[in-house]
C-alpha cells in the first residue's frame, strides 16, 4: 500500500492540490510579489538550481526575503542585515514558500518530503545522509515540524532518512497538520543566533 501511495496517489494528489492552491493563492502571490519587487529593486523571487529525487537538479522558486546589499569590499553582508522588514513577515509567516507549489505542479518536489539543500552538499553527504534524494524534496517534512532551523544538520538527516523509510499517506497528513501549527505559532523559523541555519560543512 505505502509503494502504490509514493508512486501514484502521492504524486496525483500533488499536482492536484498545487493547482488548486495556486488558484486560491493568486491574489496573495501577486501582493507579496509587488511588495518585495518593491523593497528588493524590482526582484521578488529568489531562483536557485537545487537536488531532487536521485540528486536530479532542478531550480527552486521562492520569494526573496534578503536583499543584494554588500559592503565597501563588494561581498554580501550578512544574512540578519540583508533581511528586510516585508522580507522578514514573509517568512514569519512562511508566505516565502508559496512559490513552491510551481514546483509542485511541475513533479519537482511534493508537498511532503525532505527540503531540498544546496547542490554543493552533494559531495559532502555519506551515504546515510544521501538518502533523503530516494524520495521528492517537499515544500515541509518531518525535520520541519520537528524544529526546522532550530535543529542541528544531524539531527536535521536523521528525520529526512527516518521518513524515507516511513513515508504514508498518514504521516504525511501528520506532518501538513503539524505545519500548519508550526506556521501559526511561528516557531522554529531561525536558527537560534542567526537569520538562517549555519552552512553544512560535512562530517
Amino acid at each position: 500500500m505505502n509503494k502504490a501511495y509514493q508512486h501514484l496517489i502521492k504524486p496525483f494528489f500533488d499536482r492536484l492540490f498545487a493547482a488548486f492552491g495556486l488558484l486560491i493563492a493568486l491574489p496573495i502571490l501577486l501582493l507579496v510579489t509587488f511588495c518585495l519587487a518593491w523593497v528588493n529593486q524590482g526582484k521578488p523571487f529568489f531562483i536557485q538550481a537545487r537536488p531532487g529525487k536521485n540528486g536530479k537538479i532542478f531550480r527552486i522558486y521562492k520569494f526573496k526575503t534578503m536583499n543584494d546589499r554588500k559592503d565597501a569590499e563588494g561581498k554580501l553582508l550578512p544574512d540578519a542585515d540583508r533581511l528586510t522588514r516585508v522580507g522578514a513577515m514573509v517568512r514569519k509567516t512562511s508566505l516565502d514558500e508559496l512559490p513552491q507549489l510551481w514546483n509542485v505542479l511541475k513533479g519537482d518536489m511534493s508537498f511532503v518530503g525532505p527540503r531540498p539543500l544546496l547542490t554543493h552538499y552533494l559531495h559532502l553527504y555519506d551515504a546515510f545522509q544521501n538518502r533523503r534524494h530516494e524520495v521528492k524534496p517537499g515544500i515541509t517534512g518531518w525535520a520541519q515540524v520537528n524544529g526546522r532551523n532550530a535543529i542541528s544538520w544531524d539531527q536535521k538527516f536523521a528525520y529526512d532518512v527516518w521518513y524515507v523509510d516511513h513515508i504514508s499517506f498518514f504521516l504525511d497528513l501528520k506532518i501538513l497538520m503539524k505545519t500548519v501549527k508550526k506556521v501559526l505559532i511561528r516557531e522554529g523559523i531561525n536558527a537560534a543566533d542567526s537569520a538562517s541555519i549555519e552552512p553544512f560543512h560535512g562530517n
